[in-house]
């Protein structure tokens, strides 16, 4: 164990090189971090919701809603094959997640159970007197659906959150429909709630101009279409305007690729572009549909309904509006971020002020520092030399744990710090198991080679049963726990980590240094 191979020394010094250069930003504020050369990093640790502040979201997600829309689109689906299969039916309601239609032959009942039978995993259905029959989702898929829009959700969410510029969010799911939402250093939370609430579901439709405006109002309407309101324009007497759009060639968001604000004769507009497939569709019912309007519907509100003047076939177009550039920006960062699955509801909102922070901050600078100046005078009263090394070995720990958080971009909270300051003391805990398995070694006055030899391989075995039943429990708190509890595991682990390393590794290779320059006769520990 005292002698150590050439790769231990370079492992050593590579580990110290990494841990002074990717810590060293955190010892800088960041104006001084621009004036680094570029090839420096320049990253820092970054400080979670409760260390500098922002918003604490926690939202609903309307699951429900995804399952009557999936509901409805297979009860499109059923009539489709119902006429396929030439079955005549009366009395067709859906009511929550229920079809009930009545047959009229005896002989389309095994009709309808072939139909049926094809979505066997996903539907039950009994058949009742009267020639009556009730539909209705599975309980697995209902659930599936759930977890789905739940698990879109947060995806959307997360985009629509980086893009928006807040720096290491927390976005975790809570219980069956719930989000959890932490924004560090967040400065405009009611902008941010406004862009989560809206669904930014995009469509492109026709317009059917065969029903007046007054035919609209007085509840008029015709198979095939759908109205809408607009979303600005208003008529004479201050209500929205109406449009009645077609529901056939319709053009889905999803099928963008880009969306960017610019401006169009000085007027905010949303460029966007399609996929390929976008494009040829976009393409042809620009085509087929010359000097009609079309309906740009965000959300089920009509939002603009340009004239189609020519067929446009590049993929490509504008949607114009009375927005402001600040409007547009934030319709082109939903449009790319995509649409949410499902309504989202905020169920619980609260504000972390910085001057929390601050205290948090300030109170574990204080305590690791005090921490740290008792445990250098507490390793130098009791080991002398030894405890030099083991001091020495200290720092370094310090500094790695501090370099592998800046480097994995770890958010560090309140707890982080705890598991910081705690890791302090762990730290030179494998050096004293040592230093005194040596003392009790140094009794049988033997070489001072041999005594520190025995006193690394005896301890070892220790010092690794200690630490890896420390870092089982780290490793339970990060897999069950959730939010701040996760920080302290995480900075635990990794501090149980880096404090063996410095342990057997670094310190070692001081003492044998030490012991090849100075070749003391004898250890006095």
């Amino acid at each position: 164990m005292v002698q150590f191979k050439k790769w231990q020394l370079y492992l050593v010094i590579i580990f110290s090189f990494f841990a002074i250069i990717f810590s060293l930003p955190n010892f800088f504020s960041k104006n001084t971090l621009k004036n680094f050369p570029t090839f420096v990093p320049t990253d820092q640790i970054v400080l979670g919701l409760d260390l500098q502040g922002g918003s604490y979201l926690l939202i609903e997600v309307d699951s429900n809603s995804v399952v009557l829309e999936n509901f409805e689109t297979f009860s499109d689906e059923l009539r489709l094959s119902l006429r396929k299969n030439r079955v005549s039916y009366s009395n067709f309601k859906i009511s929550d997640n229920n079809i009930s239609l009545k047959f009229k032959k005896d002989s389309d009942k095994e009709t309808i159970s072939k139909i049926l039978s094809k979505y066997s995993q996903d539907l039950i259905f009994e058949f009742e007197e009267n020639k009556l029959i009730n539909i209705l989702f599975s309980d697995e898929k209902v659930k599936n659906i759930k977890d789905t829009s739940v698990n879109q959700s947060i995806e959307v969410i997360r985009r629509r959150v980086d893009e928006y510029g807040t720096k290491e969010p927390t976005i975790q799911r809570q219980g069956v429909d719930r989000i959890l939402l932490e924004l560090p250093g967040i400065s405009d939370p009611e902008r941010l709630k406004s862009l989560l609430g809206k669904t930014a579901k995009l469509t492109l439709q026709i317009v059917d101009e065969d029903l007046s405006l007054s035919d609209l109002k007085s509840g008029k309407t015709k198979p095939g279409t759908v109205v809408y309101e607009s979303d600005k324009e208003l008529d004479l007497s201050g209500s929205p305007i109406l449009y009645a759009v077609k529901k056939r060639n319709i053009i889905s968001g999803d099928l963008l690729t880009n969306a960017y604000p610019t401006l169009d004769k000085g007027v905010a507009v949303v460029a966007f572009e399609f996929n390929n497939k976008g494009g040829r569709k976009f393409g042809k019912i620009t085509t087929d549909n010359l000097g009609k309007k079309l309906a740009i519907v965000l959300d089920k509100k009509v939002i603009s309904s340009p004239n189609i003047r020519e067929p446009i076939t590049g993929g490509k177009g504008i949607i114009t509006g009375q927005f402001s550039f600040q409007e547009a920006t934030d319709l082109s960062m939903l449009l790319r971020a995509g649409a949410l699955p499902a309504p989202l509801t905020i169920v619980e909102e609260r504000t972390v002020g910085p001057s929390l922070g601050a205290d948090s901050i300030e109170s574990g600078k204080f305590a690791s520092i005090l921490g740290f100046i008792l445990i250098i005078f507490f390793m130098y009263l009791v080991y002398g030399t030894f405890g030099i090394f083991a001091n020495i070995a200290l720092i370094f720990n310090l500094l790695i744990l501090l370099s592998i958080l800046t480097s994995i971009k770890a958010t560090l909270t309140l707890p982080g710090i705890a598991g910081i300051v705690l890791t302090i003391g762990m730290a030179v805990d494998a050096n004293v198991l040592i230093f005194e398995r040596i003392k009790e070694e140094i009794k049988h006055n033997m070489s001072p080679i041999a005594t520190i030899d025995i006193g690394y391989k005896e301890a070892f075995k220790t010092i690794i049963d200690a630490n890896i039943t420390t870092l089982i429990a780290a490793i339970m708190l990060f897999g069950l726990g959730s939010g701040p509890v996760k920080g302290f595991a995480v900075t635990l682990s990794i501090g149980i980590l880096t404090s063996m390393f410095t342990a057997i590794m670094f310190t070692r290779i001081l003492i044998i240094l030490w012991l090849k320059k100075t070749k003391p006769e004898r250890i006095n520990l």
